[in-house]
């Protein structure tokens, strides 16, 4: 049965096959899985023509009930809010440089990030014409993979009147701590902007950062929340959220004199004119994706979560059953993700086993349908399967038999 429906669905149209994937809320394979409920209010909202400023408010309202947060929008994806949040710091309420950009030649326009916190992601930020400044240096011997703690000090110390942010990405443990982050932001006027993209599930962190005194937070809608794929919240200040909204909406056709915003974003009279195709044009959200991940987040609650993860768990044990006993692989559940959906660990040790976690990834994902395990630790020996896009007991157990043919020598 599922092994049809896999072969009869829209992708075979096209001659693409479907994977299994166990590996999370990946943008590559496609990232999570919907639930009816938001597929179904996204097929209603595409019958209906609606201003999208309007919609963005009344987005704003119930973004800004969950998070905490004075206001926010929904994004094309959690890049394009650090981009439009970077644009924001830089512009706040000026048109003319609203229309400059990325081009940031005189106007203030770096953002400090702690060395460690930095990555490829940052083209988010620069996309908006920020230079980036990194705050802290490497030791003088450092380990792979390892940069040195950044001291308080040396992030105030990278702050100049060309400073328009702070950003940065914090895990736990990571330097500064957050809080002094913060603190060292706000002693000098400045904002900051938190990438916490994949940092939902657990729930509390819809809230976290900004009760911690953030300006500007990016989440992912597309990820934990289950909300479509290309979509995201920025929420933070008032002030900051109205002008990323400014700077993404369609006013070509819009005479500046008729024109009457939603006041709560959008103050018209701080305005000197509109915007012509501002920085966020290039990652417009269309009202499918706000409908339906507003549908997403409202349903994105404790008891949901608990029912969501208790079905998963179960499909979990399922899979166990056919991964027990393999020779010099452990299979067991992953006690550090707690909080978030239910995982297993596979831990594989390679000369027991008579292959290692390398090989077992390739087998699974040159197999039929392909599988698709979370890898960030195959090196380790370790391998994740994480049970967000499961959804039937028959794939549960199609991927325990594959991980058990797999190992196998």
């Amino acid at each position: 049965m599922e092994g049809e429906r896999r072969q009869m669905n829209i992708y075979g149209r096209f001659g693409v096959k479907p994977v299994i994937n166990v590996a999370g809320a990946m943008t590559r394979y496609g990232g999570t899985i919907v639930g009816q409920q938001v597929l179904d209010a996204m097929e209603e909202a595409a019958h209906y023509s609606v201003p999208l400023d309007r919609l963005q408010a009344a987005a704003s309202r119930v973004i800004a009930a969950r998070t905490h947060a004075e206001a926010g929008i929904v994004t094309c994806g959690a890049s394009h809010a650090l981009t439009l949040a970077t644009a924001a710091c830089i512009c706040r309420w000026d048109v003319a440089k609203m229309n400059r950009l990325p081009h940031t030649e005189g106007m203030a326009h770096e953002v400090v990030i702690p060395m460690h916190h930095m990555s490829g992601y940052d083209h988010a930020i620069q996309a908006a014409g920020a230079r980036i400044i990194p705050a802290g240096v490497f030791n003088d011997t450092p380990e792979p993979l390892t940069v040195r703690p950044v001291d308080r000090w040396e992030l105030a110390a990278c702050i100049t009147e060309h400073t328009v942010a702070i950003a940065c990405a914090p895990l736990p443990g990571s330097h500064p701590p957050l809080e002094q982050i913060i603190e060292v932001a706000h002693a000098h006027e400045l904002p900051v902007i938190i990438d916490a993209a994949p940092r939902v599930p657990p729930m509390k962190n819809l809230h976290l950062y900004i009760d911690m005194g953030a300006d500007l937070v990016a989440i992912s809608g597309g990820k934990g929340i289950r909300g479509p794929q290309a979509s995201a919240i920025l929420c933070g200040r008032r002030e900051l959220i109205g002008s990323a909204l400014l700077q993404m909406l369609d006013l070509a056709g819009e005479r500046f004199d008729d024109w009457n915003p939603p006041a709560e974003l959008i103050p018209k009279e701080k305005l000197h004119g509109k915007p012509l195709h501002g920085i966020g044009r290039s990652g417009k959200v269309t009202k499918e994706a706000i409908i339906g991940l507003l549908t997403a987040l409202e349903s994105f609650t404790d008891e949901e979560f608990s029912a969501l993860c208790a079905t998963r768990r179960e499909l979990l044990t399922g899979m166990l059953a056919h991964v027990t006993g393999l020779a010099g692989v452990h299979v067991g559940p992953d006690e550090d993700g707690d909080e978030y959906y239910p995982m297993l660990k596979v831990v594989v040790d390679a000369p027991a086993a008579g292959i290692d976690a390398m090989e077992v990834a390739r087998r699974l994902k040159g197999g039929e349908p392909a599988i698709y395990f979370e890898e960030s630790a195959v090196e380790q020996g370790i391998l994740y399967i994480d049970s967000l896009n499961l959804q039937d007991r028959d794939t549960a157990e199609l991927v325990g038999r594959r991980l058990r043919d797999a190992c196998g020598r």
